[in-house]
């Protein structure tokens, strides 16, 4: 098994502390997860460590369902989401940049072995990077909204 990694990256106009807390909020994240993203709830918590989502997720005609657990490792910085029945875990990064910051989401997971394990290395990251980038440039919009409401 190889690990599969797909990871997008961009420069946010909102401050690292507003875009962070738009991302440790999970109240915050039906506003602005893309249509890929669907039946979004939130079991336990809401907000940071500790917090338990679930949602379904439809890339390149499939669809799978995601049972996540919400940890911080670095607060204010770095947010983990990782997936309670399998290998996923999704990486966000959070790098001040003057006023402005940088978002990194990053997505891992133990990839099948054989030739279905070939397309799943070959395919995944092609389906996910464009929903990645569709999330992040939402996300600054949002914190931007609610940078400007703050």
């Amino acid at each position: 098994m190889a690990k599969i990694l797909i990871s997008v990256e961009r420069t946010m106009a909102a401050p690292a502390d507003t875009v962070y807390r738009c991302i440790a909020d999970m109240h915050d994240h039906p506003d602005f997860l893309p249509p890929a993203f669907s039946d979004f709830q939130i079991e336990s918590g809401g907000v940071g460590a500790g917090t338990v989502t679930r949602f379904k997720v439809t890339a390149g005609g499939r669809s799978r369902e995601y049972r996540m657990q919400i940890a911080e490792p670095e607060p204010g910085r770095v947010l983990t989401e990782s997936d309670t029945s399998s290998s996923l875990i999704t990486t966000w990064t959070v790098t001040p940049q003057g006023d402005a910051s940088v978002v990194q989401v990053a997505t891992t997971w133990d990839g099948a072995g054989g030739i279905g394990g070939f397309f799943e290395r070959t395919f995944a990251p092609r389906a996910m990077r464009p929903i990645y980038a569709d999330e992040l440039a939402r996300l600054d919009a949002y914190a931007a909204r609610k940078q400007g409401s703050a």
